[in-house]
């Protein structure tokens, strides 16, 4: 009888869910040993998004808080560790909250969302008004908390008098757990209420982490590095780890040898190659790792259809707006040469910044590389030299997001020169290929061009081929297919003009060894042999050119045949 797979799980960020539902779950507790034993009173983890960091911060609970479920610790790691475990686990009241929800077009809606946060929290504890430990005074703070009205300086000042409340009933430290700090903050840049966000959050993380007697310590993640001076002022016991640093390197995102033997679970140790090469090549401190939303989402996919391609998870889940300010920085010739060796695979040595606020990160391309690298858009390798790191982008994943947006970019800006698309598909239609080659090689020149050995010929090719449909669009009568099954296969590009007396075949090939004159004449013969033009022909066209066009880099080669 066929063993039964535990479930994958899918967005599931609940510790103890994944616990009793009997999902895969790749066992990080020893962060709890790493976290006591480095110990710091406040400790910040920036990781990109989607590497674990709420799963982390709901296994913190679970194990801290005095109500946890402490038998789902039972086969983990952490269990093993029996003095921490006697000591600790179960010891703490725990205060968890996430910002994450924070999203609000206004200052005061956004207060209104964080009213409800501290609400919900609150409530967990309403036993505080059970028993006489408290005073009726001390009772009061607490229904305080439970009201969806609060002002503002209640708001800001409700952690800390939660953890006295807390600490008064229990003769205990309390535990503090603040995921997503920071989404509040990009939420306000966006919508223009910056500064006042802010001076909330410093207000609320002042009088909750500073001079807190009733702290036992807290733990804060976010994927960006807030500037010290504008967030944790006067915040001396702060210890804040990045991905930079050795420390607790291994917590978040995946090790090759955890991805093996989840693959190896799955029976799916065949497909470990493409794997790495789409989802690994962060480098977190010493190690490693892949980014677990990817792994988890394909290899779910693979459950249903073993013939599934890997594809890019994580896009979906940001905006991108790092990379398409970065890629609009091209029109400088420097940035442009930058961004073609990442995209080639190479590294580029930069200086970074790990402490910016809201305001800095778009104001200059030297802080975009630090946004990069912050957000997970790069990745350092080898060992920093100061504030000198080593950047490359990660993955194949990583890889095509940065091609979409230079692509994105290349439509948007190709329109603003009229006259070179006005002779490019005038000299097509007349089969002009001499002027159809130096209007190529211009708009070459002008854009970033893929030149690596990072990726299949195929895919180089299909940058090229989104190029050409980009001025192609240009002439908006025209009839354009990209990949459209003619003949004995698919040629690249068929387009039929809006007179429909014209037809055009485009068939492009990548010259791998240069010789674009080659590679003219080889898609010129793939066009007669698959015979193309046949599609168009049905349609009545008479007149009807052939276009071999061969790239390298920032050249190509037009050959014609008619």
């Amino acid at each position: 009888m066929e063993c039964k797979k535990k479930k994958l799980p899918i967005g599931i960020e609940n510790f103890e869910k994944i616990q009793l539902g009997e999902f895969y779950y790749v066992d990080k507790t020893n962060l709890i040993k790493e976290l006591l034993e480095n110990y710091a009173e406040v400790t910040l983890f920036t990781r990109p998004r989607r590497f674990g960091k709420t799963l982390n911060m709901s296994m913190l609970r679970s194990f801290f808080d005095l109500n946890g479920n402490h038998e789902i610790f039972r086969n983990l790691r952490i269990t093993q560790e029996t003095e921490v475990c006697e000591e600790y686990m179960g010891k703490y009241p725990v205060i968890s909250i996430s910002l994450k929800g924070i999203n609000a077009q206004t200052y005061e809606n956004a207060l209104e969302m964080a009213v409800q946060i501290i609400n919900g929290e609150a409530r967990k504890f309403q036993y505080l008004l059970e028993e006489n430990q408290l005073t009726e005074y001390d009772k009061k703070a607490y229904i305080a908390l439970l009201q969806p009205q609060m002002g503002e300086g209640t708001l800001c000042s409700s952690l800390r008098v939660l953890s006295e409340l807390l600490e008064k009933y229990h003769r205990s430290k309390v535990i503090f757990l603040i995921d997503e700090y920071d989404v509040p903050l990009a939420k306000a840049f966006e919508q223009g209420y910056y500064e006042q966000m802010v001076v909330f959050v410093r207000n609320m993380f002042e009088y909750a982490l500073k001079t807190n007697d009733s702290l036992k310590f807290a733990v804060l993640t976010g994927c960006m590095r807030i500037s010290k001076e504008s967030i944790f002022t006067g915040l001396n016991n702060l210890k804040v780890l990045s991905t930079s640093d050795v420390q607790f390197d291994e917590f978040f995102g995946f090790t090759d040898q955890e991805v093996k033997k989840l693959l190896e679970y799955y029976e799916l140790s065949e497909r470990y190659d493409e794997i790495k090469e789409w989802y690994d090549g962060y480098q977190f401190g010493n190690v490693e790792v892949y980014c677990p939303w990817d792994v988890i989402n394909y290899v779910d996919a693979l459950q249903t259809d073993p013939l599934a391609e890997p594809k890019n998870y994580w896009l979906n889940t940001s905006s991108n707006e790092a990379v398409r300010r970065f890629i609009g920085e091209s029109d400088k010739a420097a940035v442009r040469r930058e961004i073609e060796k990442l995209v080639a695979g190479e590294v580029i040595q930069k200086e970074i910044r790990q402490e910016l606020t809201y305001k800095e990160m778009y104001n200059s391309v030297e802080n975009l590389w630090s946004v990069l690298l912050t957000t997970g858009y790069l990745t350092q390798r080898g060992r920093a030299v100061g504030d000198t790191f080593q950047l490359a982008i990660p993955n194949m994943e990583i890889r095509k997001i940065f091609t979409s947006q230079i692509m994105e970019f290349f439509k948007e800006s190709v329109s603003e020169n009229g006259e070179l698309l006005r002779t490019f598909c005038e000299a097509l239609k007349n089969g002009v290929s001499e002027d159809v080659e130096r209007c190529l090689n211009d708009y070459l020149r002008r854009t970033i061009s893929i030149r690596d050995t990072f990726v299949k010929k195929k895919m180089k090719e299909n940058f090229y081929h989104g190029i050409l449909i980009g001025i192609l669009g240009y002439e908006e009568a025209w009839s354009v297919s990209s990949n459209k099954e003619a003949g004995e296969g698919y040629s690249d590009v068929l387009v039929e003009t809006d007179d429909g007396e014209t037809g055009i075949v485009l068939e492009l090939k990548y010259a791998d060894d240069g010789n674009l004159e080659t590679a003219c004449l080889e898609a010129l013969e793939q066009i007669e042999t698959n015979n193309y033009e046949e599609v168009l022909q049905d349609d009545g066209v008479e007149n009807i050119i052939k276009y071999g066009i061969a790239f390298y880099k920032k050249k190509c080669r037009v050959k014609i045949k008619k």
